[in-house]
Parts: C-alpha cells; sequence; structure tokens
C-alpha cells in the first residue's frame, strides 16, 4: 500500500511539475535602466507577416544587443469601419488569424525567452473596433446625447469606439484580459497605446493587479505624455518632446541645448530608476514624419540623433529596419514593403558598436549627466561609480569646434569602442554628424 501511495505521489507531481512551470516567468528581465527595446512590425519584418517569421529572425535581433522585444498588435482587427489597422481590436484574448495562433505565439515567446530576452505586447486599452465582442455591453462605450456609440474624441479615429472608463465592469475586464496573456502566453509586459487616454485612476488600479500576478515580473511602458504614468507605476514614458525636439534641432530652428530642458521636463516625476524611452523612428512618425534619415540629414545626421537617443539618460528603442537604413517609409497599414535585411551592413554593425557599448557600461546606463552642450553639438558626461564617458555628437551639417572644459583637459581619455588612448585637444573640431565618445 505504501508504494501504491508514492506512486501515486510522484505522478501528482509529475503531472503538476509542468502546470507550475508554465505559470513560472522564465524571461530576462533588465532592470529598468539596462533595457534597450527593439519594435517589430509583424506585418513588414519578414515575407511571411506573421508569428512565425519573427521566430525566424529572434537571433538576428540578439545580435544586435537587444533585451527587450515589442511586439506591435498581435491581436484580430475588426471588420466594421476598418481601415486594415493593427490598432482596431475586434478581440482582446485572441491572436489575429493572420500572424497565425496562440500556439505560435508562445513559440515565439519561448524562442525570445531562450535568447534571454524579454517580450512585451502592445495594448490598446482606450478603444476598440465597433465589432468587438464587448460592443453588445453598450454601456462599457461613450455615447452622444442620442445614445449612439462615439468614436475617441478630437482623435478622427471613425474606425474605433471610445471606452467609458467610468464603467467598473470594463475596469475589470480589461485588467483581466490584460492578465490572461500573462499567464497564457508568459509575456513580460506591456506597451500601452495611447496611454493619456485612459484616466491615471485606472492605471494606477490595472497596473496594481498586474504587479500582483505570482511569479511575473513585468515591464510597462505608457506610450503617453503624462507625467503622473510614473506615480501609477508605469516604468517607462514615451519621448514625444524629444523626438520633436530634434526635428526642431534638425531643422535649425532650435539650438542643441534645448535637450537639456526636454531631459529634466520628461523625467519629471520619475523615481527608482523610471525612464524616458527614447527613439529616432518607429512606426507611427516613420510613416507620416519620415525615415531617420529623411529627418536628421542622412545616414549620418541619423547616427549623430541615435547616440544622444542611446546614452544620455534613456531606454533606446529601435525599429524594425532602422538598423539597416531602410530608405523607404514603412506606410500605414504596414502591407505595401518588406524590409531587406542585407541592405546595409556597415551600418548594422554600428548599431551593434554602440548599442554594445551601452550593454557593458554601466556610466551609461545610469550614470549621472553632466551636460556641457553648445547651440550645436550636444556634448554631456555620465559617471558611475568612478567611470565617466563623454559624449559629443554634432547635430550641424558642418564643422564644428567644441572647447573642452577646463576641468576636463587633465583627463586621461581612451576611446571608448577601442580601448586605444585618446588625445583630446582643449579645441576639438566635430566633422558634420560626427561624435565621439571617450572615457576614463
Amino acid at each position: 500500500m505504501r508504494a501504491i501511495k508514492n506512486l501515486l505521489t510522484l505522478s501528482i507531481l509529475f503531472f503538476l511539475i509542468p502546470v507550475a512551470q508554465a505559470q513560472q516567468n522564465h524571461s530576462f528581465l533588465p532592470k529598468r535602466s539596462d533595457a534597450t527595446i527593439y519594435q517589430v512590425n509583424i506585418r513588414t519584418f519578414s515575407k511571411e507577416g506573421n508569428l512565425t517569421g519573427v521566430i525566424k529572425r529572434v537571433d538576428s535581433i540578439k545580435k544586435l544587443g537587444i533585451n527587450v522585444v515589442y511586439l506591435m498588435p498581435i491581436y484580430p482587427i475588426g471588420k466594421l469601419n476598418s481601415v486594415n489597422s493593427p490598432y482596431c481590436i475586434s478581440d482582446y484574448r485572441s491572436v489575429n488569424p493572420e500572424f497565425g495562433n496562440l500556439d505560435d505565439l508562445k513559440l515565439l515567446v519561448e524562442a525570445i525567452h531562450q535568447k534571454q530576452m524579454a517580450v512585451i505586447l502592445d495594448w490598446v486599452p482606450n478603444h476598440t473596433s465597433y465589432d468587438h465582442t464587448w460592443i453588445k455591453n453598450r454601456s462599457w462605450y461613450l455615447q452622444d446625447s442620442t445614445g449612439k456609440i462615439i468614436s475617441p474624441p478630437g482623435t478622427g479615429w471613425r474606425d474605433v469606439a471610445q471606452l467609458n472608463f467610468k464603467n467598473m465592469d470594463m475596469r475589470k475586464e480589461m485588467i483581466s484580459s490584460m492578465e490572461y496573456w500573462v499567464t497564457t502566453a508568459n509575456i513580460d509586459g506591456f506597451r500601452c497605446d495611447y496611454a493619456d487616454g485612459p484616466p491615471f485612476d485606472f492605471w494606477k488600479q490595472a497596473i496594481t493587479s498586474l504587479r500582483k500576478i505570482p511569479n511575473h515580473k513585468l515591464l510597462l511602458l505608457a506610450e503617453g505624455k503624462r507625467s503622473n504614468h510614473y506615480q501609477a507605476g508605469f516604468d517607462y514614458n514615451f519621448g514625444f518632446a524629444f523626438f520633436e525636439g530634434m526635428k526642431e534641432i534638425y531643422a535649425h530652428v532650435k539650438s542643441v541645448k534645448l535637450i537639456d530642458s526636454l531631459n529634466k521636463a520628461e523625467h519629471k516625476g520619475a523615481k527608482n530608476g523610471q525612464q524616458i524611452v527614447r527613439y529616432t523612428t518607429n512606426h507611427d512618425v516613420n510613416g507620416s514624419d519620415g525615415t531617420p534619415q529623411e529627418l536628421f540629414g542622412g545616414e549620418r545626421g541619423a547616427m549623430a540623433a541615435f547616440i544622444v537617443s542611446t546614452y544620455m539618460n534613456s531606454v533606446p528603442m529601435i525599429y524594425n529596419g532602422q538598423e539597416v537604413g531602410t530608405p523607404y517609409r514603412l506606410v500605414f497599414p504596414f502591407t505595401g514593403k518588406d524590409i531587406d535585411w542585407s541592405l546595409n551592413p556597415a551600418l548594422t554593425a554600428e548599431y551593434k558598436k554602440i548599442i554594445a557599448l551601452r550593454n557593458q557600461n554601466e556610466a551609461l546606463r545610469n550614470g549621472k549627466v553632466t551636460s556641457y552642450a553648445t547651440d550645436d553639438i550636444c556634448a554631456f558626461m555620465k559617471e558611475k561609480n568612478g567611470k565617466a564617458v563623454l559624449v559629443l555628437s554634432n547635430l550641424r551639417n558642418k564643422p564644428v569646434q567644441f572647447s573642452l572644459p577646463q576641468k576636463l583637459k587633465k583627463q586621461k581619455w581612451t576611446d571608448a569602442f577601442t580601448g586605444l588612448p585618446f588625445n583630446l585637444s582643449a579645441q576639438a573640431v566635430l566633422q558634420p554628424y560626427s561624435y565621439l565618445v571617450i572615457s576614463h
């Protein structure tokens, strides 16, 4: 009898172990300030245009130096009033058949985790499609004086219906749907679309619930401008102001010193490593504003901008195709062109070099910033634990002279990329759209 009991116990344990493991978070979640995010637009990322196509290139994402993979919306798209937008969602708990199924998503998440990267999903909480499974619950949506469900006011987004965040049942189901993907697909967080739409108290409620999921640490990114996203519990806020400021600088409308004031404003309210996420392109601005090369003076100007967005008190985000210098816009609804991954190996190598240095250098990731900016050069020191890195990036299409501050002249500098000694003269001349990164 004892032998039978022991056998039964072992059998029960055998069946329980896989379940317990499925509930564990096996992602390799970086610390807030250590993240480097890669945005995957599933439709443009591969010839297949689906989750399997992403799986095939997970290794290349890892080799770029990435540790967080962000997937644009994976959910079914509504058909009523549709413009084929991935942000017009008809079911929060399903995978868009265009991309595959739940098993395909689980395989992708596992492939990303095996490369010691985290994966976050795009979440669209402000609105749904007009044929979403929730639409029968009319009180879950905002309505006009005649009782007609309306689109988000002031946006022009006529394909989607505005949710009513005063309805507690809707909130509960929204949060439950977010929890579903964490526990079912083992994802590691969310990039929350149009985070300024839902009210602060909803985000506080949602994030408090998400943080309580056992065995799952999460990274949460607000695509928003409100500083109270930090107080709500988000790890990151979106660098809208930085991107717009960089466009003005490159258009010679503003001084480079603008970056210092933007850096201060964007981190207002941030605590305990909360960060701003900065980018030189993403799925929105790539189609509407232009590629990095269009906006920032060609390939060299784009890299000068990328240096600043990656090293100056921020978490960098790269949009798929950026690393090969894709010369054309990936325009909405992202079904026109694929990315040529062999386009520019030298540029890809440069992206890898810049990201690798950030990954290896704690001062660049977490250091205190001291600015030495001029009207034309973004210059700053990052210091941590006795180590220092000086970054100079010429954001003008002309040679610019930089006068080294007196206190820095006596330091013995090395090229941060090569480790070789670097003699920095008191008057350094930076060539058009060039950058210099040195350390001591």
